[in-house]
């Protein structure tokens, strides 16, 4: 149980390993997706092309938009990229890796989808039946030309009664589903074979400037994540103040009150000053507008607080 709770706590702590995991389930799902719906293929002339590729590309649309949901670095990766500049500049190459690592992991799930049909080979077979050269087949020797189209797009609905006692139709659909599987493990091969280059050339090249980015879009999640903790922690001093004035005249029944104020009043006061809402929302503001420069210099940070409050009572003034 300690163990559990320790990969818990660490999947909590990490958001690569958070987001490693998401994609991990979506691929899964996926694969259970694909097994437990039916398809049933129309064995129409139009129709079949349609609805072949349909079931094989569209889900793979919905699963990608799906990652791209689940993954909070693509939201971080928008804003960064619109934020204003203010006082701390922008770095693309930033934007350009939260980017990559995003797309990448949404690309898992659609990726064993479509792995997963083109194995399978149902999709491939309704998608191209009506596309294989009858001349290969013996059993299409006799015939019509519309009547032979009319029974290669019937090949996938081995219920039908045209196709089903026919000589060659499971020689059509064991022709297709070869196709299918070998572009399939052919498509396996070649990501394979892409990752272990990429993992294996990698440490051949300077690291320099990727350690550095990786660092920075780390920075910006884990900036943001303190920024959301801290303004919980914020609103909820506000709140507490803000009731205890309200019932500040409500001497006899609100005792228990008072003493957890006179208590709150010997910590930390983390309001800063702030006093109203309008003050909250200016300081939400100036966050957004004109982040603080990537300094622990208490000298600069001064500047910097010293500099935006002659800005602001310039405005005022100017107002």
């Amino acid at each position: 149980m300690d163990r559990f709770k320790m990969i818990f706590q660490y999947f909590q702590s990490n958001s690569e390993s958070v987001m490693n995991g998401i994609c991990g389930i979506l691929a899964l799902a996926s694969v259970k997706i694909y097994n437990i719906l039916e398809f049933h293929c129309p064995c129409l002339p139009k129709y079949n092309m349609a609805y072949g590729m349909g079931i094989m590309f569209v889900p793979p649309v919905a699963l990608f938009l799906c990652g791209l949901l689940v993954n909070r670095q693509s939201v971080l990766m928008i804003e960064e990229w619109r934020r204003p500049t203010g006082r701390r500049k922008k770095d693309l190459a930033i934007v350009k890796y939260m980017f990559s690592s995003v797309i990448t992991r949404a690309m898992v799930a659609p990726i064993v989808w479509i792995l997963t049909s083109l194995l399978d080979g149902k999709c491939f077979v309704c998608a191209f039946s009506g596309a294989v050269d009858p001349d290969k087949f013996p059993g299409f020797a006799n015939g019509s030309a519309a009547e032979i189209q009319t029974l290669l797009y019937k090949v996938p609905c081995k219920e039908d009664i045209m196709i089903r006692d026919h000589p060659s139709r499971k020689a059509v659909s064991r022709y297709l589903k070869c196709w299918s599987q070998a572009i399939g493990w052919a498509i396996l091969l070649i990501l394979i074979i892409v990752a272990f280059l990429a993992r294996s050339l990698k440490p051949c090249f300077d690291q320099t400037a990727f350690l550095q980015t990786r660092y920075w879009s780390n920075y910006v999640d884990i900036e943001q994540k303190i920024f959301d903790e801290t303004c919980c922690e914020h609103a909820r001093d506000f709140a507490h103040k803000c009731i205890l004035h309200f019932f500040e005249n409500m001497q006899n029944e609100m005792k228990v009150a008072h003493l957890t104020n006179k208590k709150a009043e010997d910590e930390e006061d983390r309001l800063h000053g702030i006093t109203d809402h309008e003050q909250v929302n200016q300081l939400l503001k100036t966050w957004y507008r004109s982040k603080p420069p990537l300094c622990v210099n208490h000298a600069t940070l001064r500047q910097h607080v010293k500099l935006k409050c002659n800005e602001e009572n310039d405005k005022q003034t100017d107002v």
